[in-house]
């Protein structure tokens, strides 16, 4: 199986609707956050500005050195407690965040360029940004996918089923098992436009079988 190595982040975040593709990513910085139960406007309000106050910070402090980057896209990633991997069950009522087993961390990924020194500041400057027990969550992570598979889908978040039903068929046509946890990278944001024309990153991490 052909892992294709990608360069940039405009290359890893390019795609066709249904269309899956198999990247081997680098390792990454990320500000993360973690929660559980029902997700959506609710659970997330509370830990976005500390992601977004880091993510900011990093990019303003890096531009004062003449080195110019952007704030990625809001991440997730989503496992269930009880292990539970039946579609039925996770998608029921056709719904993916009606569930109170569902676990997740929010994240952006952080740019290359910055020291360690730039991270614990950004860091600090979105703790500040957060209520306790928040801001003691909040954190910078290395995050490591390794080999993945991907595809874009286009349309509202609760409608999801058939593109995560044809990435996990194009993953054991592949010869490959899934590995870890569901990975979505939200490229469209739905308050802000049609719903319908909403972009997603549906990402899976993946192993060789057997």
């Amino acid at each position: 199986m052909q892992f294709d190595p990608v360069a940039t982040a405009a290359e890893e975040l390019t795609g066709k609707p249904g269309v899956v593709r198999f990247l081997r990513l680098p390792a990454r910085r990320c500000v993360m956050i973690d929660g559980e139960g029902p997700a959506g406007e609710v659970a997330f309000a509370p830990r976005m500005p500390g992601l977004y106050g880091t993510a900011w910070t990093l990019r303003f402090a890096l531009k004062r050195r003449g080195v110019i980057t952007k704030v990625g896209p809001l991440e997730g990633l989503w496992w269930t407690i009880d292990g539970t991997t039946d579609l039925d069950v996770i998608f029921a009522d056709g719904r993916l965040d009606g569930r109170d087993t569902w676990r997740w961390t929010l994240f952006i990924s952080l740019p290359d360029e910055a020291a360690d020194a730039d991270l614990d500041a950004a860091l600090a400057a979105g703790r500040a940004k957060l209520e306790p027990p928040f801001a003691a969550n909040l954190r910078v992570e290395v995050f490591d996918e390794g080999e993945v598979a991907q595809l874009l889908h286009i349309g509202p978040y609760a409608a999801e089923r058939p593109s995560v039903e044809r990435l996990h068929e194009a993953i054991a046509e592949a010869g490959l098992r899934p590995r870890g946890r569901h990975h979505e990278i939200y490229l469209g944001d739905p308050r802000r436009g049609d719903p319908a024309k909403t972009k997603t990153i549906l990402r899976q991490a993946v192993a060789r079988a057997g």
